[in-house]
This record gives structure tokens, sequence and C-alpha cells, in this order.
């Protein structure tokens, strides 16, 4: 059997499969379904300085191969996260758990990912510059080098976990602010979120979704997210996780060739809750199919001659 462990940020795994932020909760739901342990680890629902109810509904629009999402961040604050939701997660998942991030302002990111930092349970923070879904925050930092390079900055003073920054692919240079991210002492990247998409209902001609606008993703954006990895991870020497329409070990294979350590796998996990289980199961066959023997060995690996 080949070998599937990988190390992202001086943490094993061991398998390279990471549910994403928004789509697998706090994690002790999906474990009422599977054993949620045979997981690399999950990215957490993202998580504000104060309790957010999220956009107002409808939040969601089917697509032709994939879904457009207005969530807007609703999760219960980083205090009863904190209280509440990890010592759940504590009795069904005995690995680090990636803490996902938002925020408002450098000075809400730096005072959520502080008091994450004192949670043993915490392995990573993957903060979040990058949420098309909210307005006054999110997004507009991950679209500017400088505004970056502030939130990795505020981030690091705060915290000895290693943080990973989540990037938009809205953007004109995605290496450009990666390599910005680096700069700052971001310790790895991790994209693509969502790109901005919308929908309009015919019969009432007004936008299906609320917020007028949210995120696109699922399996239509694979080879868009396929070529982001490909130039941050030709641009940074931080490991990057790679993320964005992956629903298959096929996909896995293909995003760590273009240079992720670790996938990260989204709306999937919304269609089918066995996605990531199936495709860690599937992983090994895989693996024989294509000769490959440790997944370590083909990270970046694509053949450009």
């Amino acid at each position: 059997m080949g070998k599937l462990s990988v190390n992202l940020c001086g943490i094993e795994l061991d398998n390279p499969i990471i549910p994403a932020s928004g789509t697998f909760g706090f994690g002790y739901e999906f474990a009422e379904i599977y054993d949620i342990n045979i997981l690399g680890t999950f990215s957490f629902k993202g998580t504000t300085k104060d309790a957010r109810f999220g956009n107002p509904t409808p939040r969601i629009a089917e697509c032709t191969a994939g879904m457009i999402n207005a969530v807007g961040l609703q999760n219960p604050g980083v205090d009863r996260v904190i209280s509440e939701e990890l010592p759940k997660l504590k009795k069904c998942f005995n690995k680090p758990v990636m803490a996902n991030v938002s925020g408002f302002s450098v000075e809400d990111y730096a005072y959520t990912c502080e008091k994450l930092d004192r949670c043993w349970q915490v392995g990573w923070l993957e903060v979040n510059i990058s949420c098309p879904n909210v307005h006054g925050g999110g997004m507009s930092f991950g679209t500017d080098p400088k505004s970056a390079s502030e939130v990795v900055k505020a981030v690091k003073k705060v915290t000895k976990k290693p943080v990973i920054i989540k990037l938009s692919p809205n953007v004109t240079d995605i290496a450009e602010i990666a390599k910005a991210c680096e700069d700052a002492g971001a310790d790895g990247i991790s994209l693509i979120n969502t790109l901005l998409g919308m929908r309009i209902n015919l019969k009432t001609k007004k936008p299906i979704i609320a917020n007028t606008m949210g995120g696109f993703s699922g399996p239509a954006i694979f080879p868009i997210a396929v070529r982001m990895v490909y130039q941050v991870a030709n641009a940074v020497k931080i490991p990057v996780v790679g993320m964005g329409g992956v629903s298959s070990a096929e996909d896995v294979i293909e995003m760590m060739l273009a240079g992720a350590t670790a996938v990260e796998v989204g709306a999937a996990n919304l269609v089918n809750p066995y996605a990531c289980r199936n495709i860690i199961n599937d992983l090994p066959n895989t693996m024989e199919k294509y000769g490959i023997d440790n997944l370590r060995d083909i990270i970046g690996g694509v053949n450009n001659g």
C-alpha cells in the first residue's frame, strides 16, 4: 500500500484530505455518520470575534457543475466556539484541528487568533482573507498585497501556531499576494476560495441570492484552482493547501502534482456527506493505478517538459 502521510507546516497528517471550512461544521455532526478520525484533519466553520447571524435568505443557488452560496460567516463567535464547540469535538476527534478565522479589521483577526492560539486542540490557524460573501471585510484584505501583509503580521505577533493564509481567486495576480503573505511571515497558503458568482430568477427577474452575489464553488472551478495552486506553489517556498472543486482521488493527485501539500474538499461534502471518506478510501488504488508509492514524492511534480 502506498504512503499517504504528508507534513503540513511541521504537523504530520495521516493523509492529505481536509474538509474545507463551511462544509463540515465543527465536525461532530459528521462524526454521527462515520469516524472522522480517518481524515488528515478538517477546517472548522469560519469563526469571527463576535457571533454572526449571517446573510438573509435565500443563501444558496444551484448552478451547472456547482453552486453559489452567500451564508455570510454565520457562527457563534470565538468565545462560544472555545467554550461549547471544541469540547463537543473533543469527544469524537483526537487529532489537531484547523481553525478557520475571519474578520472585518486587522484587530479582529488578531483578537480571534490570539484566543484560539490558547486552545490545545487547534493545530493550525487558517486565516481567511478571501470571503466574498460579507461586506466591510473578508475579501477586501485578500485583494491587496499590503493589506494581506498587515493581517499576517498582526496574527503572527499573537500566535505560535502555524498560520495559513486563505487567498481569494478574485484577483489579477494571485502569486503576488501569496508572496506578500510569505514575506510577512505566513507559514502556509491555502487557495482557492470561491469565485464571485450570480444567478437571476427568470420569472421574477430578481437575483436568486438575497445578497445578490455569492461564492461560486464546485467541479466547474477545478481547472482554475489547479492553475492558481501551480502559480502560487512556484512563487513561494512555504506549503500550499489546494482546494476548489475537488471531488475525487484523481483530483487530489492532480492538485498535489500542481504543488499542493494537502488538499481541502468543499462543495463535494454538501452533495455527499461521505465524500472525504470515499476519497481517502480510493486513494491507495488510485495511487497504484498511476504508479505512485508515496504522496510526498509527487508534490509539485507536474512535468512541464
